[in-house]
């Protein structure tokens, strides 16, 4: 009785990079459509941000930062 294994099938590599899960574009770094995408993004919770902690204490950025007296 001769001793096989069986044959295990590998799936292939796929050569096509995944892309993002809300749009078509290809994550990448440096200057790209998506990196510029995800920078607004990340610049208009900043500035919802800085805008709703005005809100909140009664005081501007600026002073609740320490860079106005």
């Amino acid at each position: 009785m001769t001793d096989e294994s069986p044959q295990q099938a590998t799936p292939a590599a796929s050569t096509t990079p995944a892309t993002s899960a809300t749009t078509g574009d290809v994550p990448a770094f440096g200057w790209s459509g998506y990196a510029e995408r995800v920078n607004g993004r990340f610049a208009m919770v900043g500035f919802v941000a800085v805008v709703v902690i005005e809100l909140i204490s009664g005081d501007t950025f600026l002073h609740w930062a320490g860079l106005v007296p």
